[in-house]
Formats: C-alpha cells, sequence, structure tokens
C-alpha cells in the first residue's frame, strides 16, 4: 500500500516559492491501476516524483508498505526503490546497450548474478511479447516496442509497484491501446500495483480502478472511475469529463439539451428507443461517451427541432427513464 500524507513541494527560485504541490492526501491500495489526472502544471509529475523520492517532499509522508520513506538511510531507500519500478514517455533506455543489457541493467546495479539476470530479462521479453528482440538496439525499435523494453526494464526486480507517467503520452493511438493492454495483463497476472500519471481520460477510462483528479497543486476529487466520470463534484473534473463544445454554441433554433449518461448500460439504445417513442426531429450536436465495464459515461448534446409538445414528450421520457439532463 502506497500512503501519501500532507505532502507539500516547493521550489524555490530567482522569482520566489513556487508550490508544486499542497496538503496531498491520497493512497494507493495493493492490486489496483490508480489515476492521477489534471491539466499541464497541475503538479502530476512532481507528485509521482515524490513517491519514490527521486523528489523529496518538502514535508509530509510517503509510506509504502509501513515504511515512511523520509525516515530510511540511503541504503535502506535504495533497496525499497528496488520494489518501485518506472516509466517515463521518454522512454530512457541506454543506446549504446541492447534490448537484453537494458533490461539488465537494474539487475546489475541489485548485484544479480549474469546469468539470472538474463534469464529474468528473457522472462519479461516475452511477457511484453518482445522475445526476438532480446538483440536489438533502441534505435532498431519503433516507439511501442521502446515503450515495452521499458517495462520489462522497470520490472527486472521483481517489482512490486509500477509508477507511470505520462507513458502512452508520445505514442499513437493504436499503440497506446496495445500498451494500456500490456498494463492491465501486468496488473492481473503478475498483481503489480500501478500508478498512472497522465492528461488523457481516454487513459483513466481505459485500465484504471480509481482515479485523483489534480487541479493547481491540490486534489479536487478523488474515487472510483464510474463515481467520477458519472458525477464530478469539482470544475476541473467536470471539465476534463464533460468538455464544452464551442462549436454548438454557434448552432442556432431549436431546444438544445445536454444529456448526461451515468451508467446506463452501453447496449441500451436510449436515444434509438427516445426516437421511436417520442416522434421528434433530433440532431446530435457534440457526443463524448465512453464505455466502462459494459456502462456509458459522457455526455451528449442534442438539437430538437420539434414544437414546445414535442420537446416536453422528450424531457418526459427522460425523466422516466432516470436519464439526467439539462436544456443549454
Amino acid at each position: 500500500m502506497i500512503e501519501i500524507k500532507d505532502l507539500c513541494k516547493t521550489y524555490t527560485s530567482s522569482g520566489g516559492q513556487v508550490t508544486a504541490l499542497k496538503n496531498i492526501n491520497l493512497t494507493v491500495n495493493d492490486g489496483e491501476i490508480f489515476g492521477i489526472i489534471g491539466l499541464s502544471g497541475a503538479g502530476k509529475s512532481t507528485l509521482v516524483r515524490c513517491i519514490n523520492f527521486l523528489e523529496k517532499p518538502t514535508s509530509g509522508q510517503v509510506i509504502i508498505d509501513g515504511k515512511d520513506l523520509g525516515s530510511l538511510s540511503k541504503k535502506e531507500l535504495l533497496k525499497t526503490r528496488q520494489n518501485i519500478g518506472m516509466i517515463f514517455q521518454g522512454f530512457n533506455l541506454l543506446a549504446q546497450r541492447n534490448v537484453i543489457r537494458n533490461i539488465c541493467y537494474p539487475l546489475e546495479i541489485a548485484g544479480v548474478k549474469k546469468a539470472d539476470a538474463v534469464k529474468r530479462a528473457e522472462e519479461l521479453l516475452e511477457l511484453v511479447g518482445l522475445s526476438d528482440k532480446g538483440k536489438a538496439y533502441p534505435s532498431q525499435l519503433s516507439g511501442g516496442q521502446k515503450q515495452r523494453v521499458a517495462i520489462a526494464r522497470a520490472l527486472a526486480a521483481k517489482t512490486k509497484y509500477l509508477l507511470c507517467d505520462e507513458a502512452t503520452s508520445a505514442l499513437d493511438p493504436d499503440t497506446t491501446r496495445s500498451i494500456l493492454e500490456l498494463m492491465k495483463k501486468i496488473n492481473t497476472e503478475l498483481g503489480v500495483t500501478i500508478v498512472v500519471i497522465t492528461h488523457e481520460m481516454k487513459v483513466i477510462d481505459s485500465i484504471c480502478d480509481r482515479v485523483a483528479v489534480l487541479d493547481n497543486s491540490e486534489v479536487a476529487e478523488t474515487g472510483t472511475v464510474e463515481e467520477v466520470f458519472s458525477n464530478p463534484q469539482s470544475d476541473i473534473a467536470r471539465k476534463l469529463i464533460l468538455p464544452e463544445s464551442s462549436s454548438t454554441e454557434e448552432i442556432t433554433g431549436g431546444t438544445k439539451l445536454r444529456i448526461v449518461f451515468n451508467g446506463e448500460s452501453s447496449f441500451k439504445p436510449v436515444i434509438a428507443n427516445m426516437l421511436f417513442e417520442c416522434k421528434v426531429p433530433v440532431n446530435i450536436l457534440h457526443a463524448d461517451t465512453k464505455d466502462i465495464d459494459g456502462k456509458a459515461y459522457g455526455q451528449m448534446i442534442l438539437q430538437l427541432s420539434g414544437d414546445d409538445r414535442g420537446v416536453r414528450r422528450v424531457t418526459e421520457y427522460l425523466k422516466t427513464n432516470g436519464i439526467e439532463y439539462t436544456e443549454i
């Protein structure tokens, strides 16, 4: 378990002190995938670096498996860090080493025998789907392959925790999807607890169990992905989850409704049923919905071109079926 208590981080610059993190309190349970999301500058990367003390907090505690990292000696801290792997957006592979030797690098530092290190590296290459790339060099790999090697290296020391700092931001959508599937596999098959730092909602709703939303260096809200997606409490969460579409403001005429999907079955044809029952012409101006475990979350903005009676039929239908909406 990772416990973060009253954590603060400030930097001193020529212009004075800059607060990167303020009063952060979070708990990451063993075996879960925990997402931390926020806009650029919210403090996400600083927070993940404080978790393994790459950045030493100004105040507060980071407690991992009951050990307060701030109270450990340098030797004890290094030993504890062996249980915490980390991957980055930029991969950070060693260009002069082939794939096997890149994965072996942390094991060499830990004093593992060469034969045992190579055996572990080969096992991990099979896990990440690159068993035929052991002798290749980073310059010969695609971005997705480089990230797979970075993940294998992060797991080399039989890691219990994996920290991911914007690990998919430099990848195309298909490669991102495959890397997220790999992370889910690692979590499920190896029991590795994963902390994901991202600004992309698609990453959170694809693999995370719980999420914390950061805003201006503070935690704005936390909860399960379903809770936060269905009923965001903070302004920043609403902005991230239910973004406004400026294009809809330019369209005039009729009545515009924002329908919020907060857990309806993804397989339930809500709009089709509404059209069939209410018999009102509908124009879909904007849609941003996500499927999480077979349930739909997000929003849809509709333009109703019927008369007032038709609009009333639609709103009554939405109320009867427990579908949240607002007129805009």
